[in-house]
């Protein structure tokens, strides 16, 4: 899952709980554990004893993980046939719902209420304008080295999912905040990430850190908590209402399908008021 597919550390602990729990439950007496022996049946009896205790988005990774062990042992020589294809898919409907978005003013009642000095701070703001302003993902704020910055052409370097590498311009506003924070707290921990722990030891910070700097950001603007990704769904909604496609949008957010970017499309109540048809025996009213 490492080497071949490029999984994150946190996905990869999701995958072998499962699989832990999965043939925990199959194992005889004695815990001898005869994979040759599973059948569909198995799997299904796994899912649904999963399903009601999770959530459906949570059922859909159940799914995603057992086909991922199913897979390998067929391909270890575990079990004779590929039991990846029993494995029930989990209903549910792709952009069904609405995502939920937070307001430009909120956005920036979050980064007006961000204190902007002491190194704690600092760093907190430049984190903050990554996530208002380019719409990052929490893994990729805490990948980020000192190398990825580049001055001279305002570029910088973003590793996202699946060690994909994209190039985003860096606006104004944002390196200002960068440049701030790297002049009051120079990094003595020995590393090149660019954001670093504020307390020793010092190392790189965790992507968990983002999302309790967001809920701090939060407080202190008095708004409910939200998590990191919702600065990004803001940033879409934002240039959706500016009149950008959503090609740009998916180029910004660095979709790599773009009916993921689709989802944004039902936010804009403006346009689709524009297209939408009369409800039936209205036309006169």
């Amino acid at each position: 899952m490492e080497r071949e597919r490029g999984l994150a550390a946190a996905t990869r602990l999701r995958c072998r709980n499962t699989a832990r729990r999965f043939l925990a439950e199959q194992a005889m007496p004695g815990g001898v554990l005869a994979p040759g022996a599973l059948t569909g049946q198995d799997l299904n009896a796994f899912l649904l004893r999963e399903c009601a205790r999770v959530s459906a988005g949570s059922a859909k990774q159940r799914v995603a993980e057992l086909r991922s062990l199913m897979r390998f042992l067929h391909l270890r020589g575990a079990i004779p046939l590929r039991l990846d294809a029993a494995v029930p898919p989990v209903g549910g409907w792709r952009l069904a719902g609405i995502p939920p978005l937070m307001s430009a003013a909120d956005v920036q009642r979050i980064l007006d209420h961000c204190p902007r000095e002491g190194g704690v701070f600092v760093r907190d703001f430049a984190i903050l304008m990554l996530l208002a302003r380019l719409g990052l993902r929490s893994i990729e704020v805490s990948r980020l080295r000192l190398d990825d910055v580049d001055w001279r052409s305002g570029e910088i370097a973003i590793r996202g999912k699946g060690r994909r590498e994209d190039r985003l311009p860096l606006p104004v506003d944002v390196g200002e905040a960068l440049v701030a924070y790297l002049s009051e707290a120079r990094h003595q921990a020995g590393t090149r990430c660019l954001f670093v722990t504020d307390r020793a030891p010092r190392g790189p910070i965790r992507a968990d850190l983002v999302g309790d700097v967001v809920e701090r950001a939060c407080l202190r603007a008095g708004l409910p908590k939200v998590g990191p990704h919702r600065l990004r769904h803001a940033l879409a909604g934002e240039m959706l209402r500016q009149g950008s496609g959503l090609m740009a949008i998916g180029q910004v957010l660095r979709h790599q399908d773009l009916a993921t970017t689709a989802l944004y499309a039902k936010v804009d109540f403006t346009a689709l008021r524009a297209v939408a048809r009369p409800w039936p025996g209205t036309e006169a009213a």
